[in-house]
């Protein structure tokens, strides 16, 4: 999904608002998570036939840190458009690409060595879903009854969405300030949920450190 789509959807949210404890947002979140396109181990292996799995997970983070900082430039730079009250709009949209881009590379990790997530597709996503909200590896969840109103798993993920969106408030700054400012912030924070992420994996006694 690409990041004007999200941008799409946060618009909508933003419209709508989010109710008390971001559940509007929560629920965005999980619609986003479930349509993300994840490369299988296989296909991995494929794009990077020359790189280990440890090397391919490496890549991983670093790509994704660098997507990350470039929706955060791009948002920052929205912010001194002129006589456009998008304030809400640009936080949510911000928040739905990055979340996306995290969680993709949650799941790709974990494919990487070879301890990808089986089961259904929601329950996959809620699992990878959940594994980004702790910063850990992922152990597969029921999708439906993990994410229930009410759950621990959807108070935490409120929890971080909230902390996330709030934070994005440094790439709203004035031109500059806000590009240089949300690519940075953006791209730190990625990096530090993906190494926590492969460190974790990496140390699943099921995980495989070559290919086959």
């Amino acid at each position: 999904m690409k990041t004007r789509e999200l941008a799409g959807r946060g618009a909508r949210v933003a419209r709508h608002g989010v109710s008390a404890g971001g559940h509007s947002l929560v629920d965005e979140t999980v619609a986003v998570v479930a349509k993300l396109p994840v490369r299988s181990r296989a296909e991995l292996q494929v794009q990077f036939p020359d790189k280990t799995p440890e090397q391919v997970a490496d890549l991983l983070v670093r790509h994704a840190a660098r997507a990350s900082a470039g929706v955060g430039a791009t948002v920052g730079a929205w912010a001194v458009v002129p006589f456009v009250p998008v304030f809400p709009i640009e936080l949510v949209a911000e928040t739905l690409a990055v979340v996306g881009i995290e969680v993709k590379l949650v799941a790709e990790l974990h494919e990487a060595y070879g301890v990808g997530i089986t089961g259904s597709a929601p329950a996959r996503m809620s699992s990878y879903l959940a594994a980004w909200v702790d910063c850990r590896s992922a152990v597969l969840v029921p999708g439906s009854l993990a994410l229930a109103v009410g759950s621990p798993l959807r108070k935490r993920l409120s929890r971080r969405l909230a902390r996330r969106t709030g934070r994005s408030v440094v790439s709203l700054g004035p031109l500059l300030t806000g590009v240089v400012a949300g690519a940075w912030f953006n791209r730190r924070e990625t990096r530090r949920v993906g190494e926590a992420v492969q460190a974790a994996v990496a140390g699943n006694p099921l995980a495989r450190r070559h290919w086959g």
